[in-house]
């Protein structure tokens, strides 16, 4: 949006949710038409100028809220979904709320870390521009398989997080499990992986969803060639319940000794953990057992989920 298009959008929105102008008011004060006003307004709702609140008497959204943020010490955003949607469109409705919440806590001179997978690339697809200063988008691991170098598919979810914000992208073109952790080890000394591991250290933000084994709607790593039978068997073997970025976990929140993990390209639990802003998008409530110990490793300050997942996380607490 050209700069006194965005000017134009702002002074609209301020004169009709502030000032209770109406249409025809705030045309005559702009000089413009009142279909013109409508326009600015709606973009002014696009572009996250304007951000709209709705609270319910009936909602348990702020109930559930209010006991997964003293369960878990997180910030909550319940997401309010027909349980007789399926798990595509309930993901389609958390991802919309999610890029909604994402937008105002994305500033200038920030670094932000990025997972690709399903639930992030949905997010991908609903984000609102906002215009930032040397903001940088980086990849947090790795997406090539032995099928395909995974390029295209991170490359368009860090795109479009790119687009929204104007800002920088760094990519991580390398696979998302090496074969040998001997390899990682070598490639982690390469000055060109540094570049990208030393952005990853200073991220402002981080974004992800969350991989759990035994999903409903199969999370893109189960699915998508990345893990072979034996794969399989070591994660059964190591109680695994599910990965945030490629890095697995126990229903614990224990990571340590799963030996996939020194094959992943993503970043380590306590590499994460030092991220100032954490945010988790969850969406379908077959992944509770790995949004549980996603909480659990406490990768996560601020979750957004659909009504149905919390609900089953309150219930998965109370019997845990």
């Amino acid at each position: 949006m050209a700069r006194s298009r965005h000017s134009d959008a702002l002074r609209a929105a301020q004169m009709y949710y502030l000032q209770d102008l109406t249409m025809d008011a705030i045309a005559r004060e702009l000089r413009t038409s009142r279909s013109t006003v409508s326009r600015l307004l709606s973009s002014a709702r696009e572009t996250g100028l304007v951000q709209v609140q709705i609270r319910s008497p009936f909602d348990t959204g702020p109930e559930l809220e209010s006991q997964i943020r003293n369960q878990y010490g997180v910030d909550v955003h319940v997401v309010p979904v027909l349980d007789t949607l399926n798990e595509a469109e309930t993901l389609d409705r958390v991802a919309m709320q999610a890029a909604r919440t994402i937008g105002p806590l994305v500033d200038s001179n920030a670094i932000i870390g990025v997972a690709w997978g399903a639930t992030l690339s949905a997010v991908s697809r609903h984000l609102t521009r906002k215009v930032t200063h040397d903001s940088i988008v980086v990849q947090l691991n790795g997406a090539g398989n032995m099928q395909t170098t995974g390029i295209t598919y991170a490359s368009d979810i860090m795109r479009r997080f790119g687009s929204a914000y104007g800002a920088r992208v760094e990519q991580f073109p390398v696979p998302a499990f090496f074969d040998h952790a001997a390899t990682k080890t070598a490639m982690w000394n390469e000055r060109s992986v540094q570049r990208i591991l030393d952005l990853q250290a200073r991220m402002s933000i981080a974004i992800f969803g969350v991989g759990s084994v035994d999903s409903d709607y199969p999370s893109h790593v189960y699915a998508g060639g990345y893990l072979d039978e034996r794969d399989l068997s070591m994660l059964a073997a190591d109680d695994v319940v599910g990965d945030v970025a490629t890095v697995f976990f126990r229903s614990d929140g224990s990571s340590d000794g799963i030996t996939l993990n020194e094959r992943s390209t993503g970043p380590s639990h306590e590499q994460l953990r030092q991220v100032r802003r954490r945010i988790c998008v969850v969406s379908g409530a077959s992944k509770i057992n790995g949004l549980q110990g996603a909480l659990a490793a406490g990768l996560a300050t601020d979750l957004i989920l659909d009504e149905a997942s919390a609900r089953r996380l309150v219930t998965f607490n109370g019997h845990s």
